[in-house]
């Protein structure tokens, strides 16, 4: 690699859509946790706001999967991207790349999206809560405000498993002793079958705990992420003594719950129920140019069933309008989009549309 490779004439800045990237290393952090860096081939300067994500495009047993993963690097080190994905019992995606990803091998990823991040919600004091693989997208953040120097004050809990559990440890040891704005709170569960010494706070993040460690919490911007109970109990404390939970934000990103799953099942059913009775001028066209073909649906129904139903597969992950992987251009014609974080008020101003979540106003001429 020449210094050419880094010339700012010819680099590019990381835009929302979909990049072909090549993993550069890989990072044991724990026993069951490992970090992938990633670079493009070409010059690409990945800028991101701290905390967002990138949905991987992966085909394992082929089988063409979408999963997405929050940025665990910082963008103040701009030319590779890092993610860190802990080992899940049944996990397939989490499992194979633990197994099978290694340094030179190519892959595509979409994004960055993402509302939870630190440069949406500024703040002089920070709170971070983190629970196990969560701390994530808040090493990103104070990675960010360590490399740029930024005059906040950050007080970090993160709780773990065991001491042998806890991600990044050496690297939030070392950026919070350089700086005495910054605090490093690490909660272990009591596991005596461990075998670890271990003389910091134990058992489960409480309400004594937390203002032991941070006594004017409700005074500080809040960013937790962590598996849904922690997340729940944090709330659970905050709303019990007062705290204005528009200061409050989560990453809320997961798996489709069950119920929710269930009930999509019943919305899809009571669909293809009234769909008898909707008179064919009551339907929309929707077309789609680079491939040519269109079809007529019903107003309720998404610009992605509609692809669907031509068989154009516009790629998704997540199908809430979170991972901002199907973006498609919108040529003509207006639509209703309930997105949650996927999608930028610039794309949007360009003329993008998320099409998982996006139902047609009138007829429509989409660029796909």
């Amino acid at each position: 690699m020449t210094m050419n490779f880094f010339n700012p004439v010819t680099t590019q800045t990381w835009t929302n859509g979909r990049h072909n990237v090549r993993c550069v290393k890989v990072i044991q952090e724990t026993w069951d946790v490992r970090t992938f860096c990633f670079m493009a081939e070409q010059p690409v300067l990945f800028f991101f706001k701290p905390g967002q994500f990138v949905t991987l495009e992966l085909e394992i047993e082929g089988e063409q999967i979408m999963r997405s993963y929050t940025i665990s690097s910082s963008p103040s080190i701009p030319y590779s991207f890092s993610i860190t994905v802990k080992r899940m019992p049944g996990g397939k995606v989490s499992n194979w790349l633990h197994d099978n990803m290694k340094v030179g091998d190519e892959l595509a990823v979409h994004g960055p999206v993402g509302n939870f991040n630190v440069m949406d919600f500024p703040a002089d004091k920070v709170l971070f809560l983190s629970g196990g693989v969560g701390i994530t997208p808040l090493m990103s953040m104070t990675r960010w405000f360590f490399d740029t120097n930024a005059n906040v004050d950050v007080e970090f809990i993160h709780s773990a498993r065991a001491p042998r559990d806890v991600i990044y440890h050496r690297e939030l040891v070392h950026m919070f002793s350089r700086i005495p704005a910054f605090k490093l709170h690490v909660v272990c569960e009591n596991k005596d079958d461990i075998g670890e010494a271990w003389a910091g706070y134990r058992g489960y993040l409480t309400q004594p705990m937390l203002e032991l460690m941070a006594p004017d919490y409700l005074e500080r911007e809040i960013f937790c992420c962590g598996p849904t109970p922690y997340m729940n109990a944090v709330k659970r404390i905050l709303r019990d003594n007062g705290f204005d939970m528009s200061h409050y934000h989560e990453e809320s990103f997961g798996a489709t719950p069950v119920e929710v799953q269930e009930e999509v099942l019943e919305l899809a059913e009571q669909a293809e129920a009234a769909a008898e009775e909707v008179d064919y001028a009551d339907l929309l066209c929707v077309e789609f140019a680079s491939s040519g073909k269109s079809v007529r649906i019903q107003p309720s129904e998404t610009v992605h069933a509609a692809a669907s139903k031509l068989g154009l597969h516009i790629p998704k992950a997540c199908g809430m309008g979170i991972c901002g992987t199907c973006r498609v251009g919108l040529k003509s014609g207006e639509v209703e989009m309930d997105h949650n974080g996927g999608i930028t008020d610039e794309d949007i101003e360009e003329g993008y549309i998320l099409s998982c979540c996006s139902r047609p106003k009138g007829n429509l001429v989409v660029d796909f």
